[in-house]
């Protein structure tokens, strides 16, 4: 597909709402194209705006950069904001989708002077492929062996000078070698309610749907400070606003779609008031080992771990201990029960 952006279009093959459905098209639809637009991750923003103005002063291309931290934060966004800014083409890959070799030389030889290039989950890149990128990003020219056996021959082939951005969501995965050679690494962090309640309000007015202050408010409490969950939660509300409540959202359509979606006012989930539930009521807080937990609940272990648990620890509502998982004095309290210190003295 193609991003609208003045006189120039932004080419994002990876960003296409026909093949990768409603949600995808949801999202592109409020995405902010510019900086005035972008809410939140103020200090990023500002950082950003000075290097491209220092680029675009100089005529160079701007430095390789890389954004890391949660999903759902922002970052496939600022990267079309900063091609965009910069008066050039975008194009759009991903880490898993890069096969071979051959696949990241075709997409670096088809670029022009100035592109961007953007690859998600940068941290998968296979070893080989990654390889391709050290010499693109440092001399801008990549190796290929042609021929095979004793005739097989070196070429180097030139690549027009771009603008590589990487997203990741684990940047402990990142490899040495190819994280050094980005010029600026920045951590996206989560947002808060009244930066999500911004964000709410402008997607309204963009879904051309009316929403109450309160309304806003309220649900920005739910989207654990999270854009992305805030847009999906707004186009839930949407469904229950236009079929049980004359197309508008107030604070009880909010209501009434956070109960019936299972989302409490802290934006926890079935899945995870499910944990906290088990820990404090069948193991009395705990500590609970993760292998009795997961039978405990019927969940995966790996899924508790890498999905679940996260945020629970970040909201201060779960520890993790040398002898299991604790309930913290907070969970017994947002689940109305009495909190007691001297029960978590056992490892289950």
């Amino acid at each position: 597909m193609t991003i609208e952006r003045g006189k120039k279009e932004t080419k994002a093959s990876a960003v296409n709402p026909q093949k990768n459905g409603d949600n995808e098209a949801f999202e592109n639809q409020l995405r902010p194209k510019s900086f005035d637009q972008y809410i939140g991750q103020g200090e990023v923003k500002k950082n950003l705006q000075v290097f491209v103005e220092a680029a675009k002063k100089r005529g160079e291309a701007l430095d390789h950069t890389v954004f890391y931290g949660p999903p759902g934060l922002g970052k496939t966004t600022l990267a079309m904001i900063l091609a965009n800014t910069m008066g050039s083409d975008l194009r759009v890959t991903s880490g898993p989708a890069l096969e071979k070799p051959g696949d990241l030389i075709s997409i670096l030889t088809n670029l022009q002077a100035g592109d961007f290039l953007f690859i998600d989950e940068i941290h998968r890149l296979r070893t080989p492929i990654e390889e391709v990128l050290y010499s693109a990003m440092e001399d801008f020219a990549v190796d290929i062996v042609v021929g095979k056996g004793p005739s097989a021959r070196t070429m180097r082939l030139e690549v027009p000078r771009f603008t590589l951005v990487g997203a990741t969501t684990k940047m402990s995965l990142l490899s040495g070698p190819l994280r050094d050679r980005f010029g600026y690494v920045e951590k996206l962090r989560f947002y808060e309610p009244v930066e999500l309640e911004e964000i709410l309000t402008r997607s309204a007015k963009i879904l051309d749907i009316t929403i109450d202050k309160v309304a806003a408010k309220k649900l920005s409490r739910s989207c654990r400070k999270t854009p992305r969950i805030a847009n999906r939660l707004l186009k839930r509300m949407r469904d229950f606003a236009e079929i049980l409540h004359a197309g508008h959202i107030s604070e009880p359509v909010v209501n009434q779609g956070l109960d019936s979606l299972g989302v409490d006012h802290l934006g926890l989930d079935y899945a995870d008031q499910q944990i906290l539930e088990a820990i404090c009521q069948k193991f009395s807080g705990g500590p609970v080992g993760l292998s009795t937990l997961a039978s405990a609940i019927g969940e995966d272990e790996a899924t508790i771990e890498e999905v679940i648990e996260p945020f629970l620890i970040q909201e201060g509502l779960l520890q993790k201990t040398p002898r299991g998982r604790t309930a913290t004095e907070k969970a017994f309290q947002h689940l109305g029960l009495e909190f007691s210190a001297k029960k978590q003295t056992t490892l289950m």
